[in-house]
């Protein structure tokens, strides 16, 4: 066979995966650092989910959304938008058709691995006064200490009132901490297994060391935090069981290597693809054919179980509401209805290949992955979407230009994660994973590409926008 009839065939037959630097247009690149500068803004304004879903509603408002009430009519074009407890968002973009032709759905997650307070938090020991937490989601202990942290939250006091706590985020504010043996007693530490050498009830924030009171006294230290806390938000210790206060890293978002490629930040997971589906939504133009929607959820990280998790019947609530207004049947509605699970997922890196399998990872720069399961060994926990659906998605990919690949998470033994999808599955909607490839999933301070993190919004707004 000749070199240029071997050279056709082979770009007819074989896939042609490419660095996505390489077919994005000088254009496209100045679209993309826009995009991430607002990106990086959003993940600074919302580190925690209270704060995330409150910049999603402020941007919402900015974008002509306004809150919906039950009852509310609805017609083709409004953008409506409901809460849920302050911790999750529903966004709605009324289409042309009726909703028994179904929606078109993204659905993100707004937690992120963090430390949560105790409820009974506050102690002393060798008038040192500390925190105890309790961690939240899939972490790595031993990457939490040592490191500068925030505090997050609101404690709601008897009567209801609620008081927002914010701590070591600004600058010239203390931060807080949690030590770490030094190497040279840390023998013993050294010998244990990495998940075991740094256990859960040692994960105690610092908070102060200077007493208050005659020598005499016992509890000095512990008195004087309280006491700031006290001048400071108007609270008594027992309010602390009525707290939700959380630790997450007291970092900005940042443009990470030599040539600013990528964005180094805590919450990649998965406030990348929630700023993805927010922003593709809000940049609708035009009345969407279908009816545009966007749920972003609280609780993934811990099995998306509690009232404003993916399994709450929050978002069935919302979209029955809808299909009432219409007269539509939320079965046939969802029946018909298409859903992108927006959850990220492992970046390659070959400081660790043994665990990736490399022919099916995501690599950084190459877009988008999509995920036709997720789930852990043996599919568990997965949705598994069948060959329609992926094709489908393809479709509406290459037809609007993303630039996308096939991902999975790591070796089939080597172990695995899960996503929203099965429970949007479980409500027979269409669901397939696709998210940014991200290093360091679950870490305090991870790592994406920004060309990724752009193809993911481009792929979003491919979804919502579609006519069939």
């Amino acid at each position: 066979m000749e070199k240029s009839a071997y050279a056709e065939l082979k770009g007819q037959l074989l896939s042609t995966k490419k660095n996505g630097y390489d077919v994005l247009s000088s254009g496209e690149q100045g679209a993309m650092e826009d995009y991430c500068a607002g990106y990086k803004a959003f993940l600074d304004a919302g580190k925690t989910e209270r704060l995330c879903a409150a910049e999603v509603i402020r941007l919402a408002e900015a974008g002509g959304y306004r809150p919906y009430m039950p009852g509310m009519a609805v017609k083709p074009g409004d953008k409506i938008y409901a809460r849920n407890r302050g911790k999750s968002v529903m966004l709605a973009h009324i289409g042309q058709k009726l909703l028994s032709e179904g929606v078109q759905l993204a659905a993100a997650h707004i937690d992120s691995p963090r430390l949560d307070l105790k409820p009974n938090p506050l102690y002393e020991d060798s008038e040192l006064a500390y925190f105890k937490t309790h961690y939240y989601g899939g972490i790595r202990k031993y990457q939490w200490v040592t490191i500068p942290l925030a505090l997050h939250g609101v404690v709601i006091l008897k009567d209801g009132t609620k008081v927002t706590v914010r701590i070591g985020e600004d600058e010239g504010e203390p931060r807080l901490v949690i030590t770490d043996l030094l190497p040279h007693l840390g023998a013993a530490q050294n010998k244990k297994p990495l998940a075991e050498a740094i256990p859960g009830e040692t994960l105690n924030l610092l908070l102060g060391s200077r007493p208050i009171g005659g020598e005499e006294e016992s509890g000095r230290v512990k008195l004087a935090v309280m006491k700031l806390l006290h001048e400071k938000y108007g609270i008594v210790e027992d309010d602390l069981s009525s707290a939700e206060l959380e630790a997450v890293p007291a970092v900005k978002a940042c443009d990470i290597g030599l040539d600013r490629s990528m964005i180094g930040a805590y919450g990649h997971d998965d406030r990348v693809c929630a700023y993805a589906a927010l922003k593709a939504l809000l940049d609708l133009t035009e009345t969407p054919v279908k009816t545009a929607v966007c749920i972003l959820a609280d609780k993934e990280e811990i099995g998306s179980y509690g009232v404003t998790g993916m399994q709450s019947a929050a978002f069935d609530t919302f979209m029955e509401d809808l299909c009432a207004a219409q007269d539509v049947t939320l079965r046939s509605c969802f029946a018909k209805s298409f859903c992108l699970s927006a959850d990220v997922t492992a970046a390659y890196d070959p400081n660790y290949p043994d665990v990736f399998e490399k022919r099916n990872e995501s690599q950084l720069n190459y877009g988008v992955g999509l995920c036709k399961y997720t789930g852990a060994r043996g599919k568990s926990g997965a949705s598994d979407a069948d060959a329609e659906t992926v094709a489908y998605v393809r479709r509406l990919f290459d037809k609007a230009g993303v630039i996308w690949q096939i991902s999975e998470l790591g070796k089939v033994d080597a172990g695995g994660g899960g996503t929203v999808a099965m429970y949007m599955a479980n409500r027979n909607i269409n669901t397939l994973d696709a998210g940014v490839p991200v290093l360091s999933m679950h870490a305090p301070f991870e790592t994406v590409s920004k060309l990724d993190c752009y193809e993911t919004y481009k792929g979003m707004k491919a979804v919502f926008q579609a006519e069939e």
